[in-house]
């Protein structure tokens, strides 16, 4: 263990996607789950994720109607982050890590559902970049001094078996991990929040990521679909940190 790294060996990590899928059904499971067994948590690493692939050009659902990718990428994690945040809170400093990918692009608000035009990559896209929105509110609406909220690309392309589905692995695993692992145990990030992470390095997001209606009309249309009732509670609006011009 470095100077550089947190005391991670006593602490209480919740890793999601461990296995091939998680659905939004699961995640409210498994909060309640977590938070009766685990009293504390230290990190929360939501990483849960579907891709886009050969044969994934048709549109799918989860089983709560809404469509399979932005579900299970983004909804799911929403949820999970809200449910277990009283938990996170209590065991400050606390931080969440959401695993992301440079692969982005804009919400059609009025098609966030993608009942039309329906494509594999652009649903994968969209649920990563409501994912970075979700970071950055999610940022803006928590004491940094309790809990931080950061995302990442980990890296393009890795070993993975949903990349090995429709393409050749560009990176490793090991490389992903190594970016992923920093944002949960470098103390030199204590404090640091609402940042988008490309590897190893702070980057910029899609432009829709910094436009505050935007995340204002996902968030809201999240706790809809979700049935969040009590949403995190936002502090003065403000831009989120990191955030560019």
């Amino acid at each position: 263990m470095t100077e550089s790294t947190r005391d991670i060996e006593q602490a209480t990590v919740l890793v999601t996607g461990a296995t091939d899928g998680l659905g939004l059904l699961v995640a409210r499971r498994l909060a309640e789950e977590v938070a009766d067994a685990h009293p504390r948590l230290d990190v929360l690493l939501n990483n849960a994720g579907i891709g886009f692939g050969e044969g994934e050009d048709e549109r799918q659902e989860s089983a709560d109607g809404h469509e399979l990718r932005f579900a299970v990428n983004y909804l799911a994690q929403f949820l999970l982050t809200h449910a277990l945040l009283p938990t996170l809170e209590d065991s400050a400093p606390a931080r969440v890590v959401n695993v992301a990918s440079v692969g982005q692009q804009a919400i059609d608000f009025d098609d966030v559902v993608l009942e039309r035009g329906y494509g594999g990559y652009r649903a994968y896209a969209q649920s990563k970049l409501a994912q970075v929105k979700f970071t950055f509110d999610l940022a803006g609406r928590v004491d940094p001094g309790g809990v931080t909220v950061n995302c990442l690309h980990p890296a393009t392309l890795m070993d993975t078996k949903m990349v090995r589905a429709f393409g050749r692995p560009r990176s490793t695993v090991e490389e992903g991990a190594d970016a992923t692992e920093r944002l949960v145990v470098d103390s030199e990030l204590d404090g640091v929040t609402g940042r988008y992470f490309d590897g190893l390095s702070e980057s910029t997001a899609g432009p829709q990521a910094y436009d505050e209606d935007a995340r204002r009309r996902l968030w809201d249309l999240s706790t809809k679909l979700t049935g969040v009732s009590r949403p995190a509670e936002a502090r003065r609006p403000r831009r989120p940190p990191g955030a560019r011009p």
